[in-house]
Order: structure tokens, then C-alpha cells, then sequence
């Protein structure tokens, strides 16, 4: 039997046992799927199963430097005298155990022209298992022949990751989950933290204000296109083009083709109704409306406008030909203001102004400043690593007197800016692949580490205190493990790099400040990136890290802007400690304890804030410890937030439960009027009694406003949290029918809770990660905007409120639940069993069409009422 002698040396850590005591239930289906952060034994873990399956196994990984981890892993963990040779670097000649590459593969892949010789070596080499690490690479080309080779070799696939890619594309996700199954086990941050395998640590955001011609610019470019936009309301010529477009004169004739573009033809009638053109019966009639319904339009928003002139000028462009004069110097305004290109027209100008933000020279500064913060709050014990995106090697011999303005982020920008300025320069180096920078002191270190005569050393031009270093001789020990050991022996103290080589895989324990200066890759490269910062340094075993993440706020923008709304994204896969008074361990940003509202002239007050966290990392591991102990296991969690509600200075209103609290009002009203009318009999003093009469009747006249006030709001929003409830316990009863839960049953629950300040929080309890989350992400559907489902529930059983209004409601169905009418139909039973009572409408007809667009405009009136948060915690 193959992998026998092979025995893990040491004890299983608790995470680590329960993950294997499940294996066996988990591989039935010939996949296991794994999710663990970076530090978690993942490798191990690996060769562990690899040696309970006992067939011969293909390993792949995305990197030389990871692939050679795994032979490593193995003969330090698993044999007594790393005498196993039973393993090969070669795919061409495959042992027991391969190691290789995913492109390794898909270049062997490429010289088979005929697939099914392909298979056939596999078959021969009986490689009956893949074992596919760091698995969220697995998109497009390098999917395509592991997923043929899984299909036709019947082969069984081990998948380890740490971030799932759940932020791309759909089609790619499916592909991903296709290969790699369900995810059949997580290991969580906490459970690291608790069993010390990962060090405490702590994410911080160092703002920065755009340069003043940056400001200048911004500014310009919104009151611009504000000037633009505004002129259509006063454009005759463009007024007459969209009051003559045929999907509003001729409403009836056109059907079919206006319900495939919904989106377009709702632009066009908000935007008349906002110039109080009457929209006629017949176009309220395809929208669904009977003729007594109230019709509420939206405002005329960016959104809408920008709807309107990317039918106009792209999609409906051909059709509109008479006008043409006028759309053509609509499209040259819209190019000189930069919101149009590549056939599409965005008025926020988001990618520009992103890229303006992301991209501003206020960050090097703002590295600076992090850098020497940081000196002072670890002085030698200080280990820093800034990754970034690109190199720019053309700034490497900036003059002195011109280092100062550079406008460009880079490596070498941050370098040159840097070497001036800290405490230590002989202990600053860059690390990057094509290039590697110095002092010329660490040439002696290196000497002692690798025959020198292998590296060739070449001065700087513009500072002969720097080397750069390059390798001699094939035979020389990797440049990158050379600059990491003098960074893990202390001398070097800030290394700069690119993510692309030192952001996955590499591994470096020592690091206790790592400032992310990337602004390129998605929330997948983000957590491998900060999984670099949380590794436990046994050097160290005080060890708390600090993940510094930069934004630039827009000073047009009284929420930060762009740069700080994608750096939000992120925090949604980041889990960690909360920075406010809350002992709690939880995603998204708002642990960080920010404003809701950020400007320019917060920017230095929030960042003395931040400063003094960094000053007390001793603070920040006992949050780690109080909040550990404070929680069992991660939960999923869906919170909607009312942004009305939570700027209210009143904490006890909370509209969601608005008629209990109303109670609770006439309950203390009636207290306080009889211990008033108690007092006028002891009270003799007129002018007293006068007062204690003109109270009475102030509070009389404060309840029925508060009673008044409460009624609306529950006349306007009904008791959502009961709603809420409903509806979720419809999703868990379908999911149960459809066997997409498959943990007993009986074990799941709901909860749903008022946390206060018109927020609902509803958590499940008892399934796994992959049921939670696709709980979550099913009610996170229904309770989005409608957009474009394939089937929708209309509840047509009239309250006295919605005859009042003559409105019916309108839900979302899951796409997950419209697979086919028999599973929408499911869902539809227990709606009417849980919710109300509602019939299906199938939105791919004609009469469905017209339905989905009266849904649609319904709901775009309540789209910024009620926030949706997908929220993870412990607890």
C-alpha cells in the first residue's frame, strides 16, 4: 500500500483533528473541499489526506516556490529522516506523488492533439487523485483540462483554499465549484487565533486627501457633468427626442421589444415625468397599472439619466437616425467629459475617478508617515513589507531634488522616497522579480548565507550607499530565499515588493507590519496579501500584526468616495477584531468604528485615531482573547439597516417594532397622568398648577404626535422583522424540499432579532458554512431590488393597507429555486404556508414582462430605504 510508511511526527491541532475526523463522510462524493486561511496547515493537512487515500496523487499548485512546500511539508512532517523518494518534480515521469505546476500541466496539456491520449496517460500512471492547492486559480484555461481529466479518468480532486473567488464572474464560480464540489469543511481565523496559529492582528485604514490639483480636478469634473446633465431638462431638441421615441409614442406597436429593454423604456418615462409630461393610460397599462393605481416615478436620477443616453446612444442608436446631429454632439460632450467610452456611458465617472483616487501621490506620503510610525511603536523589533502593484523602473535614477515630486506609486517611487527618511536605511531593501535592491552593507550577510562569487553587484547611479543584486550562476541559492532570510534574521526591517511575487505563497512569519499600497485584484489577492501579516512568528510569540490599508477620500463625496467604497468591498472577506468598545470578532468595515460620513477635514483627526490604536498592540491581542472567549463558531448573518432610522438620534424608536414601543408610551403617558393629577390635589399655589396643567397637556400633545408618528410607520414599513422571518423560513422550507440542506433538519433554526436603530438581523443556526452561506445569499436575493428573475411571487391577498394604496407586493425568486416551474413552484407553497398568499408570474412572457416591469418601478422608490448586509461573526 502506497504512503505507508508516511506518519505525521507530531499532535494534530483540535481545528485540524475535527477537519479529518469528518474526512471520511466528506470524500464519498470523491471531492473535498477546504477552506483555511493562509497558516492554518493547509499543506499538511494535504499530505495527510493524500496518505489516508492511498492512491497515487497529482499535486498542483500555482507557483515554483509552493510546489517545492509541499516536498518540504512532507519530509519534515511525515518521515523520520526525510529518506521518502517516492515523489517527482517531473510530470513527464510521475511517482507516487507528483508535484507540479497548474501551468506546468496546461502546457503538458497543449502537445496532445489527440485529448484522449491525454487521459491515457494518466490512466497508465494510475493518478487516480488531484490534489489542487490554492485552488481559486482554477478559472478559464487552466480549468478547462483538470475538469475534461476529472470527467473522463473519473478522478478524485482534493481542493484547498483560502478565498473561494466569490467575486467573479458567475459563470466562472460555477466552473470553480463544478471542479472543486461543494465546500465540505472551513477552518476559521478565530479557531487559529485561539489555538495560537495565527498571531493577533488588527486591519487599519490611513486616509489621505487628494493633492489640490487632484481636488481641483474632481471638482471640476462632477460640476460638469452636474452642467450637462441639467442642460437636458432645458434641451428642446432632446426633450422632442425622447417625447417622439417610438417606445412612448407608439407604446402599444412595440411591445415586445420595449419589455427586453425594461431599464430603457422606465428611463424614458421617468425622465418626462420629471418635465411633468403627462404619461398616458396606455403606457400606465403596460407598466401593469390599472387606471385607478397610484403611480409614484422616481426621481430623475444619475442613474436614470445615464439609463436613458446608453439606449439612446448605444443600444437604440440605429433607429433614431433623424436625430443623429443631436446624438453626435451629445456623444462628443459626454467623450471631452470622459464619461464615455468603449460604447458605454458611466456619469459618476467611477473608473476615473477611482483611478485618480487609488493611484494619488497623497499615499506615499501616507506610507511615510505609517513607516515612521511604525519605527516608533517597534523600534528594532520592526519588520515591515509594503506590497504594491507595479515596479517603475524608470524612477530609479531620480535626481534628489525631484524625488520629492513624484506622482507615481510604484516600488521604486516608495523606495527612493523612503531611504531618506527612516530611522535605519542600511535595513530597507526591494524585493521584486525583476529587480532587487540593498544596502551596500547586507553584501557581508549575505556572504555568510551563499557564495557571493553567485551574485553580481551593481551601485546605483543615484546613490552608491544601494546595490542592486542579481544571480551569477544557476546554481546559486533563489535570490528570493536569500533576501528573506536576512529579512527574517532582522537585517532588513522594511522590505518593499510586488504583490504579484511576495502577495501568495510566500512566507515570511517575522512580518508585523505589512502596508498594502495594491490597488489591483479582487478580494481573493487582497486576503493573500494580508494573510502574510497574521502568521505566528515563533521567534516571537508576542507577536500582533498590523494590516495597514490606504484610501484617499473624495472631498466631493460626503461617504469618501470610490477608493474607500472598494476598499469596503474588501473588508467583507476580512474577519477580526472590532476597534469600538464591542467584544466581538466580525467582517465588513464598519468594525474599524468609522463615520458614516467622512471629509477632507476628518482626514487628520481619524488618523490620530488610528495612530494611537497602532501605539497599543497589547490592547489588541486582549480583544482577541476577550472575544474569542465571547464566541463557539462563525455564523452567516443578514442584517437590514434602515439609514433613515439609524441617522435618528432617538435609540429607542425602532420602526420595525413601532407599535410594541406604543404600548410602552400609553403605558408611561397614563403613569405620568396620574401622578400628575395626584399632585393638583396637594398642590394650592395657582401659578404652580398652571405649570403642572400646561406639562399635561405638552405631554398629551407629544403622545399623539409619537402615537401618529409610529402608526405611519408601521402603516408604511409593517412589522418588517416578522416579515423578515416569514420569508426566510419559506427559503429554509424549499431549500429543505430541494435537498439543498442536507444537515439534519431538525437541528436547523432561525433567528431573527431587533438589534436597535432600525436594524434586523436574521442568523441560521445548524447548518454547515456552504448551506449557511447559500441561505444568506438566497434571502440576500429576494430582499435586493428586483432586477431580472426568471420568476416572481405577487402576493395578491389585499390587507387594508395595500387596498388603501392599491398596491400589490412583488418578490424576487432565487434563481437557485428557478431552475424549473416545479421548483418555483415549491417555493410558491411555502410562501403561501409561511408569507401570504401569492401566485408565481413567469417573467419570460409578454404579459410576465409587464408584470416584472410594475414590480421593478414599485421597488425603485424603496431602493435606498432598507440597506442589505451579508455580515460573518463569532459568537
Amino acid at each position: 500500500m502506497i504512503f505507508e510508511k508516511l506518519r505525521f511526527k507530531l499532535q494534530w491541532r483540535p481545528y485540524q483533528a475535527k477537519v479529518l475526523e469528518n474526512f471520511s463522510d466528506h470524500i464519498e462524493d470523491n471531492h473535498f473541499h477546504i477552506v483555511a486561511p493562509p497558516g492554518s496547515g493547509k499543506t499538511i493537512l494535504g499530505i495527510e489526506i493524500v496518505r489516508r487515500l492511498h492512491k497515487k496523487t497529482l499535486v498542483l499548485a500555482p507557483t515554483l516556490t509552493i510546489r517545492n512546500q509541499w516536498e518540504n511539508r512532507l519530509q519534515s512532517f511525515f518521515t523520520a529522516q526525510n529518506d521518502f523518494n517516492k515523489y517527482s518534480f517531473n510530470l513527464k515521469e510521475p511517482s507516487d506523488i507528483t508535484f507540479t505546476t497548474y501551468q506546468a500541466l496546461y502546457t503538458f496539456f497543449k502537445t496532445f492533439e489527440n485529448k484522449e491520449e491525454y487521459y491515457a496517460f494518466f490512466k497508465k500512471h494510475q493518478i487516480e487523485v488531484l490534489l489542487l492547492d490554492e485552488a481559486h486559480h482554477l478559472k478559464n484555461v487552466w480549468w478547462k483540462c483538470l475538469f475534461d481529466l476529472k470527467e473522463q479518468h473519473l478522478q478524485t480532486v482534493v481542493a484547498l483554499t483560502a478565498t473561494p473567488p466569490y467575486d467573479s464572474d458567475k459563470s466562472e464560480i460555477i466552473k470553480y465549484f463544478n471542479l472543486c464540489g461543494e465546500i465540505d469543511d472551513e477552518i476559521v481565523i478565530p479557531d487559529l487565533v485561539k489555538e495560537k496559529n495565527l498571531a493577533p492582528h488588527q486591519d487599519l485604514i490611513y486616509l489621505s486627501k487628494p493633492e489640490s490639483d487632484e481636488s481641483i480636478y474632481i471638482t471640476n469634473f462632477k460640476e460638469n457633468v452636474n452642467r450637462f446633465v441639467d442642460s437636458l431638462f432645458h434641451n428642446e431638441e432632446f426633450i422632442s427626442l425622447v417625447e417622439n421615441h417610438r417606445y412612448f409614442k407608439f407604446t402599444s406597436s412595440y411591445l415586445e421589444e420595449l419589455y427586453k429593454h425594461p431599464d430603457f423604456f422606465s428611463s424614458i418615462l421617468i425622465f418626462l415625468n420629471s418635465l411633468n409630461i403627462p404619461i398616458g393610460k396606455d403606457k400606465l397599462d403596460t407598466l401593469g397599472f390599472k387606471e385607478e393605481e397610484l403611480v409614484d416615478f422616481p426621481e430623475a436620477s444619475y442613474e436614470w439619466i445615464q439609463v436613458l443616453l446608453q439606449g439612446l446612444l448605444v443600444t437604440d442608436r440605429e433607429e433614431n437616425e433623424e436625430y443623429e446631429p443631436l446624438l453626435s454632439e451629445i456623444e462628443k460632450k459626454l467623450r471631452k467629459l470622459s464619461v464615455f467610452s468603449r460604447n458605454k456611458v458611466n456619469l459618476k465617472g467611477d473608473e476615473l475617478l477611482y483611478k485618480s483616487l487609488s493611484n494619488s501621490p497623497s499615499k506615499l506620503k501616507s506610507i511615510i508617515e505609517i513607516v515612521r510610525q511604525e519605527q516608533k511603536n517597534l523600534k528594532e523589533d520592526l519588520s515591515c513589507v509594503i506590497l504594491t502593484d507595479y515596479i517603475r523602473k524608470e524612477y530609479l535614477n531620480t535626481p534628489k531634488d525631484k524625488i520629492d515630486v513624484m506622482d507615481k506609486i510604484g516600488v521604486i517611487p516608495i523606495f527612493l522616497q523612503l531611504k531618506n527618511l527612516i530611522f535605519y536605511p542600511k535595513a530597507l531593501a526591494v524585493l521584486s522579480g525583476s529587480i532587487v535592491i540593498i544596502h551596500q552593507s547586507q553584501i557581508e550577510q549575505i556572504e555568510a548565507l551563499d557564495d557571493i562569487n553567485n551574485y553580481k553587484f551593481t551601485y546605483l547611479e543615484s546613490d552608491e550607499n544601494y546595490v542592486i543584486v542579481q544571480s551569477k550562476s544557476s546554481s546559486s541559492k533563489n535570490i528570493v530565499e536569500i533576501i528573506t532570510k536576512l529579512f527574517e534574521l532582522g537585517h532588513i526591517k522594511v522590505l518593499i515588493g510586488t504583490k504579484s511575487l511576495l502577495g501568495e505563497g510566500w512566507d515570511a512569519p517575522s512580518i508585523n507590519s505589512l502596508i498594502l499600497a495594491s490597488f489591483v485584484g479582487s478580494f481573493v489577492t487582497s486576503n493573500q496579501m494580508r494573510g502574510r501579516a497574521i502568521r505566528i512568528n515563533p521567534e516571537n510569540p508576542n507577536k500582533v500584526g498590523l494590516i495597514w490599508h490606504l484610501a484617499c477620500v473624495d472631498p466631493t463625496d460626503e461617504t469618501g468616495g470610490k477608493d474607500l467604497e472598494l476598499l469596503s468591498r474588501r473588508f467583507g472577506s476580512f474577519l477580526g477584531v472590532s476597534n469600538n468598545n464591542e467584544v466581538a470578532i466580525k467582517n465588513g468595515i464598519s468594525r474599524l468604528d468609522l463615520p458614516e460620513k467622512i471629509f477632507p477635514n476628518d482626514v487628520e483627526s481619524l488618523n490620530l485615531k488610528t495612530v494611537l490604536l497602532s501605539e497599543n498592540r497589547n490592547h489588541i491581542a486582549n480583544k482577541w482573547k476577550n472575544s474569542i472567549f465571547n464566541g463557539k463558531k462563525i455564523y452567516d448573518e443578514l442584517t437590514l439597516v434602515n439609514p433613515k432610522i439609524k441617522k435618528t438620534k432617538s435609540t429607542a424608536l425602532d420602526y420595525v417594532n413601532a407599535i410594541l414601543y406604543s404600548f410602552g408610551e400609553t403605558a408611561l403617558v397614563i403613569f405620568m397622568l396620574i401622578a400628575y393629577i395626584g399632585l393638583s390635589f396637594y398642590i394650592k399655589d395657582d401659578k404652580i398648577l398652571t405649570i403642572l396643567y400646561f406639562s399635561i397637556a405638552s405631554l398629551f400633545i407629544w403622545f399623539l404626535f409619537s402615537l401618529f408618528q409610529n402608526v405611519r410607520s408601521y402603516v408604511k414599513y409593517g412589522l418588517v422583522d416578522t416579515r423578515v422571518h416569514k420569508i426566510a423560513l419559506a427559503v429554509l422550507d424549499t431549500m429543505i424540499k430541494l435537498d439543498i440542506i442536507t444537515s439534519n433538519p431538525k437541528g436547523v433554526k432561525l433567528k431573527t432579532k431587533l438589534k436597535g436603530k432600525g436594524e434586523v438581523g436574521i442568523t441560521i443556526y445548524g447548518a454547515n458554512r456552504y448551506e449557511s452561506k447559500t441561505f444568506i445569499n438566497l434571502l440576500n436575493e429576494i430582499l435586493q431590488p428586483i432586477e431580472n428573475p426568471k420568476y416572481l411571487i405577487r402576493e395578491y391577498k389585499k390587507s387594508w393597507v395595500t387596498s388603501k394604496f392599491k398596491k400589490y407586493k412583488y418578490t424576487t425568486v432565487p434563481e437557485l429555486f428557478s431552475a424549473n416551474k416545479k421548483n418555483a413552484n415549491v417555493f410558491l407553497e411555502f410562501w403561501n404556508k409561511r408569507v401570504d398568499m401569492a401566485n408565481l408570474v413567469y417573467t419570460r412572457s409578454l404579459d410576465g414582462r409587464k408584470q416584472l416591469l410594475k414590480a421593478r418601478l414599485q421597488k425603485i422608490k424603496n431602493r435606498n430605504r432598507t440597506v442589505v448586509q451579508k455580515n460573518i461573526i463569532w459568537k
